[in-house]
């Protein structure tokens, strides 16, 4: 059945040209061929455009003209990816960074327990290991609470466990899921838009890690996003408080269970921290936006850029 399905990739690039090359070798090698590369190209400075319209696996780049971050990248390029005719449309899109390294049945694994577990799937995701196999802690799906013994054995029988959410590097989402929830929040800009979408998605949804397929994540160190995080942690802040406060992927005991756990990380990030005038003045800022603000739409923050179309009618057709 997978081999009948079409899968999209969206690879969101951003100044990283060599792991770019890399990412695009390892797709054009999957075991299971993908049926579309889409580069969103985010405003970069280097000549990463150029190195994927170059490379042979024929992707459509899209390059945008200011950045909107991994999460506007993201709900671009799934944008861009389904506003296509029909015959062309995907069933399955999968979702990356620019330093995401499939194993070549990375793909063919995913979609193999799509095919084998007994019910509908809104999304599964990969193992994600660091260059030398460890686990990477900045990828950790958390898993879905309170599944009964029989919804366990049907994922174990799919070589997967039930999630509640997961992560862009290596995310494959049902088309069908996307037309249905929307896109991507893109003014989270970074940090927490794929927490938030995959709660979205998997409130009433299925979602499944699956540890035989696996990607590499080839970040500069290894170690999750509380590493002293410096003036991004503005972007942590206000965000879990935009998602906490204002979307729909929790259910209310969640919020206070995911409040509670996003408070303690925070504890941990400041005494780790050597810079904690940075994360006060960062978290203050945070705070303040995330109370007194909300995120825009999506179509706002796109709008006037190649794909703004394309955004809008996929959030538009939203059933």
């Amino acid at each position: 059945m997978s081999e009948r399905r079409r899968v999209s990739v969206v690879l969101v690039a951003y100044n990283r040209r060599d792991l770019l090359t890399e990412a695009l070798d390892a797709l054009a090698a999957q075991s299971r061929p993908v049926d579309e590369v889409v580069v969103l190209d985010n405003c970069s400075e280097d000549d990463s455009a150029t190195v994927a319209a170059d490379h042979p696996v024929g992707a459509r780049v899209i390059t945008l003209d200011r950045n909107t971050g991994g999460a506007g990248g993201f709900a671009a390029g799934i944008a861009a990816a389904l506003d296509v005719p029909a015959d062309r449309a995907p069933d399955w899109v999968w979702l990356m960074d620019d330093d995401t390294i499939p194993t070549e049945d990375a793909l063919a694994e995913l979609l193999r327990a799509a095919d084998s577990y007994e019910g509908p799937v809104a999304l599964l995701g990969s193992r994600v290991v660091w260059h030398d196999g460890r686990d990477h802690p900045m990828n950790t799906p958390r898993k879905r609470p309170r599944v009964s013994g029989e919804l366990m054995d049907v994922a174990d029988r799919a070589g997967a466990r039930p999630v509640r959410s997961s992560s862009f590097v290596s995310m494959l989402v049902n088309a069908k899921a996307v037309r249905y929830h929307g896109l991507p929040i893109a003014d989270y800009f970074i940090w927490n838009d794929d927490f938030e979408y995959s709660c979205r998605l998997l409130r009433r949804g299925t979602g499944l890690y699956v540890p035989g397929s696996v990607v590499e994540h080839r970040t500069k160190t290894f170690g999750a996003t509380d590493t002293d995080p410096g003036p991004r942690f503005y972007y942590e802040v206000r965000n879990k408080i935009w998602m906490f406060t204002r979307s729909a992927a929790l259910s209310g005991p969640e919020r206070v269970l995911y409040t509670g756990a996003a408070l303690r990380r925070w504890v941990r990030t400041f005494a780790r921290s050597e810079n904690r005038g940075v994360l006060a003045s960062a978290a203050l800022r945070g705070l303040r936006d995330g109370v007194l603000g909300a995120p825009r739409p999506t179509t706002a923050v796109l709008s006037g850029l190649p794909v703004s179309a394309a955004v809008a009618r996929v959030e538009g057709r939203r059933s």
